[in-house]
C-alpha cells in the first residue's frame, strides 16, 4: 500500500500578459502541482496551457476523487476544470494526464490536448499575438470556469460546476 502524502495547487500565468514579450513556454507557469506534504519537494508537475497568452491562470479548485479505469482499477484522481475551457484529469499519485476535455464546444483556443505529451494543440487564429487581431476567442480571460464552489458526489461519480459562456475580442 503506497501512501501518498501530497498537497495540490495550481500556479498562475505568466507576465507581462502581452506574448510577444515573454517568448517560450514559461515554465512553470499554468501548472498543477503535487508535492510531498513533508518536505515540500515537487513529485509532479503539469503544465496545462503554455505560454498563456488569454490570462487564463489555472489556480483554482482541484477536486479529488477515487475511481475505476476502462480496466476497473480504481485510480486516485485530481480533476481540475481550467478558466481555458479543459477539464484535465490527472493520476493524483504520479502526475500522469488521464484526460483533457474541452468544457464546451465553444472552447477554440485549442483545437484539443496531446494526451501523449500532454500539449495543448493550438488554434492559429485564436493567438493574441500582435500582428493578429483575434475575435470570438473562447472563452473569455474570465475562463468558462473561474472561482465557483464545485462538488464532487461520489456515488454518482459524477462533478457539478457552475461555467461561464463569454468569449473575447
Amino acid at each position: 500500500f503506497a501512501r501518498h502524502h501530497l498537497f495540490y495547487y495550481g500556479s498562475g500565468n505568466p507576465a507581462p500578459w502581452n506574448e510577444t514579450m515573454r517568448p517560450g513556454d514559461n515554465k512553470w507557469t499554468m501548472t498543477i502541482w503535487g508535492r510531498d506534504i513533508d518536505t515540500g519537494e515537487a513529485k509532479f508537475g503539469y503544465q496545462k496551457t503554455p505560454h498563456d497568452e488569454w490570462d487564463y491562470a489555472g489556480v483554482n479548485v482541484m477536486m479529488l476523487s477515487e475511481q475505476k479505469d476502462k480496466d476497473g482499477k480504481l485510480r486516485k484522481l485530481l480533476t481540475h476544470p481550467d478558466r481555458n475551457g479543459i477539464v484535465y484529469t490527472l493520476d493524483r499519485t504520479n502526475g500522469d494526464l488521464i484526460s483533457a476535455n474541452k468544457m464546451d464546444d465553444t472552447v477554440n483556443w485549442v483545437k484539443q490536448v496531446d494526451l501523449k505529451t500532454g500539449v495543448p494543440i493550438r488554434d492559429p487564429e485564436f493567438a493574441t499575438r500582435m500582428d493578429h487581431k483575434a475575435t470570438e476567442i473562447c472563452p473569455s480571460a474570465m475562463g468558462y470556469h473561474n472561482q465557483g464552489h464545485d462538488s464532487y458526489d461520489p456515488e454518482k461519480q459524477r462533478f457539478f460546476l457552475g461555467i461561464n459562456h463569454i468569449c473575447m475580442d
